[in-house]
């Protein structure tokens, strides 16, 4: 039965990490403390369930042509340089005992600055896709760098920070961004993966099981960025941001029940939006 909602939670997450393009990770991450898993095993194992909800994910882009090959491969390599300089901090604090503290606060840190931001995107008007060739790529270093420290500190996929970064600094239309977001986060998280696994020992039962949902839930997430406008796929992942910023809040007073209980609304909330959405277009007569 353990196996089972392990399945299952995977599927659901990856359901939202294929329509919002943050991997997965920063999702499951306080899920798993909240479950009471060591901060360790939680980075660690979030990071091998990332690589294969975005490995998924991916494939389903390049279909719907939302990746920018090169932006990506910039922000990868920039973020990969930057999970080396995070995974001794990481080591530092659990050995002083300050990782229970620390990692939940930088969360509540980043999720509150980008659930905000977020919300103030998703009141715009919807834009295009700016060209390419526009991209700056000091811009796009710095970004992929604090998505991949941020990866390897938090144990995420470093998508939850470069998916609004490149929509509010780089005009990223938010389906390109997802994209795009995707495959830089499977460069990082690999390569993090490799550096926890070496040392930390983890479940891997419950990661395949993961996995495994994920492989199902990511390519319906994807599909479901079609259901949505731009300016509500960003007002969504604010929300997102908001559910897991109270999850990592109540975690710090102990009140685990509650976190779990808050995000467990939200997800309702999504799949019962996606599931409105679906069936308007169903109804829309077709042309000719």
């Amino acid at each position: 039965m353990e196996y089972i909602i392990f399945f299952v939670l995977g599927g659901l997450i990856s359901v939202l990490s294929g329509f919002f393009g943050v991997g997965g990770g920063f999702i499951l991450t306080p899920i798993l403390l909240l479950m009471g898993f060591s901060p360790l095993q939680a980075i660690t194992t979030s990071l091998f369930f990332t690589i294969g909800t975005s490995l998924s994910g991916i494939t389903a882009h390049i279909k719907l042509k939302n990746i920018l090959w090169k932006e990506g491969l910039i922000m990868g390599a920039s973020g990969i340089a930057a999970t080396q300089l995070a995974r001794p901090m990481v080591y530092y604090l659990e050995a002083r005992g300050w990782d229970d503290i620390v990692i939940p606060f930088m969360y509540i840190v980043l999720l509150a600055y980008f659930a905000f931001s977020m919300i103030r995107q998703g009141k715009k008007s919807d834009e295009g896709v700016i060209a390419p060739e526009s991209f700056s790529v000091p811009k796009l270093l710095s970004i992929g760098f604090v998505g991949g420290f941020a990866s390897a500190a938090l144990g995420v996929g470093g998508g939850f920070i470069i998916v609004p970064l490149i929509i509010t600094m780089l005009g990223f239309n938010p389906k390109k961004a997802v994209g795009t977001s995707l495959f830089a986060v499977l460069l990082i998280v690999s390569v993090g993966f490799v550096s926890y696994a070496v040392k930390t020992d983890i479940d891997y039962v419950i990661g395949l099981m993961l996995i495994a949902g994920g492989l199902i839930g990511s390519q319906f997430g994807a599909r479901l960025t079609g259901y949505f406008q731009n300016k509500e796929m960003n007002a969504m992942l604010g929300m997102l941001y908001l559910a897991t910023l109270a999850g990592a809040v109540l975690k710090l007073f102990a009140l685990n029940k509650t976190g779990l209980t808050i995000m467990s609304v939200f997800i309702l909330y999504f799949f019962a939006r996606s599931f409105v959405k679906i069936n308007q277009k169903k109804q829309i007569p077709k042309k000719g």
